[in-house]
């Protein structure tokens, strides 16, 4: 196959390296960032030095960009897009991709910002798509993964989810292989309900630990935080049985426990006393929970949704709750029977 991905973060890079590497049958990969700067000095240390450092990038893998243009030749010619920027930046990626033939899909996890003093809502990625591209086949890759551990070779397994099935079989051919499995799922509005309010969830349970609360508090914040994630995504359509797989259950899990967990170390960092943005800079990496934190917040208010621990980070990311006084909130919430 060959395989464009747009954007050379950690996480592109990692499944750009997994692509080009794949056991038996390397695919052809083009790594595009728009940083000529950093494509140069990842083709002269041979690493991502910025993102994945240590990491080496397999012979087979064409770095492009350092010209600075737009790489339209490679696109003609792809089997499969991938684009690996943060969610800030899908909607333009989409509308410069809505002719593209190949199958398309994101890797970024989150609802996006809705316009300053916009009453509407945050989107996830298949409802920009919806709107700015809508002839285009595409889906979203996602689930449990560190980019260090997938570039590394260590087994990880993602779910490929799109109403398109030459969608998610591309994503399959692309990246399923001994060390890397890739499910395929029809849900994209539950996958990618999971992918966004995981990272929200992972910031009040890296607050618990931060504040040593125990393994009881975490294991309490995960289980009712899944429960959160699975009303909001039933009221936008999604299955609840998607919740329970990797994208829901497993991605919060890792990303709630994870020391590689961006969104868990804000929390940690808030709990030892940092502000939002001492945190957010010391990170040095893009932590989307905290920018998508009130777009999802907003989003349950909108459907009538519950959110308490996802409304507790929110006050805690504004500055209207400390630490203590975000968990003193939700411990004094009245009884209620344990549902959904």
């Amino acid at each position: 196959m060959n395989i464009v991905v747009l954007g050379a973060g950690a996480w592109g890079t990692a499944l750009a390296i997994s692509a080009a590497s794949h056991p038996g049958q390397p695919h052809r990969v083009s790594l595009w960032a728009r940083d000529a700067a950093q494509v140069a000095a990842m083709r002269a240390d041979g690493e991502n030095r910025r993102y994945l450092p240590g990491v080496a990038l397999p012979s087979g893998l064409t770095l492009a960009g350092d010209d600075g243009h737009w790489p339209s030749g490679l696109l003609k010619t792809s089997d499969l897009v991938v684009i690996a920027t943060p969610m800030a930046a899908l909607r333009a990626m989409l509308e410069r991709l809505a002719n593209v033939q190949a199958p398309v899909a994101w890797l970024c996890k989150g609802f996006e910002a809705a316009a300053a003093g916009s009453d509407a809502p945050g989107l996830l990625g298949h409802e920009i798509r919806a709107q700015v591209a809508p002839s285009l086949r595409a889906g979203v890759l996602s689930g449990p993964s560190f980019a260090q551990e997938v570039a590394r070779g260590q087994p990880t397994a993602l779910v490929a989810a799109s109403e398109h099935a030459g969608v998610r079989d591309a994503l399959v051919s692309a990246f399923h292989g001994p060390l890397l499995r890739v499910y395929a799922n029809e849900d994209s509005v539950g996958v990618e309900v999971g992918g966004a309010v995981k990272n929200v969830l992972a910031i009040a349970t890296g607050l618990c630990d931060g504040l040593q609360l125990g393994l009881n508090a975490r294991a309490a914040l995960i289980t009712r935080g899944l429960a959160e994630m699975t009303r909001l995504g039933l009221a936008l359509g999604a299955r609840a049985d998607t919740f329970m797989g990797l994208s829901g259950l497993g991605d919060l899990v890792l990303t709630a426990t994870g020391d590689l967990s961006r969104n868990r170390k804000v929390g940690q960092l808030l709990a030892q006393g940092m502000t939002l943005s001492e945190a957010v800079d010391s990170l040095g990496h893009v932590a989307e929970g905290v920018y998508s934190a009130r777009t999802v917040v907003h989003r349950a208010h909108l459907l009538g949704v519950d959110m308490p621990i996802s409304e507790g980070v929110v006050a805690l990311l504004d500055g209207q709750l400390k630490p203590e006084q975000a968990v003193a909130a939700l411990m004094g919430r009245d009884p209620k029977e344990e549902a959904l």
